[in-house]
């Protein structure tokens, strides 16, 4: 089941606001530039030059710079904040990630998150939801998939 905005506060979601087995999208994808790419590798110092030196990927298996697979994880994780966890307490685990093609620059991607599940904690006031989100470049080739666990509140009386 996808879901729009309706019945869920406009940034993330409270606890009783997950569904298991809804998908949210999240819009608007990401174009990834090269300057998207050196930045990320220049701030993470991951100086692979699968990342960067074009020169040297004309004779790889690929024939063009790869685009720093952290950099996929850390903006699908972004891109879900809105519609998942921008209610959050805090992120509580990252179960797996899997990258399931290569990511080129200029390629652009695109999210959806879906809900696998979701506990009461100890606390009483709070929630773990537990979901996977999966990442498609403009050809709506998957890219990438991750499962996460974040802490949420409930509504409060």
């Amino acid at each position: 089941m996808t879901v729009g905005n309706e019945g869920r506060p406009a940034y993330g979601g409270l606890y009783e606001s997950f569904r298991v087995g809804e998908v949210r999208k999240h819009w608007p994808g990401k174009t990834i530039t090269e300057s998207d790419n050196n930045l990320f590798c220049l701030l993470t110092r991951n100086d692979n030059p699968l990342h960067s030196d074009a020169h040297h990927m004309q004779g790889h298996q690929h024939g063009k710079i790869l685009v720093n697979g952290a950099l996929v994880f850390s903006l699908v994780v972004g891109m879900s904040v809105r519609d998942t966890s921008g209610q959050a307490v805090a992120n509580l685990e990252y179960e797996r990630v899997e990258h399931t093609a290569p990511v080129f620059l200029g390629d652009t991607i695109y999210a959806e998150t879906q809900v696998l599940g979701k506990r009461e904690t100890s606390k009483g006031d709070r929630g773990v939801i537990h979901v996977e989100s999966r990442a498609y470049n403009q050809r709506g080739q998957q890219v990438l998939t991750l499962r996460r666990r974040f802490l949420v509140p409930k509504q409060t009386g």
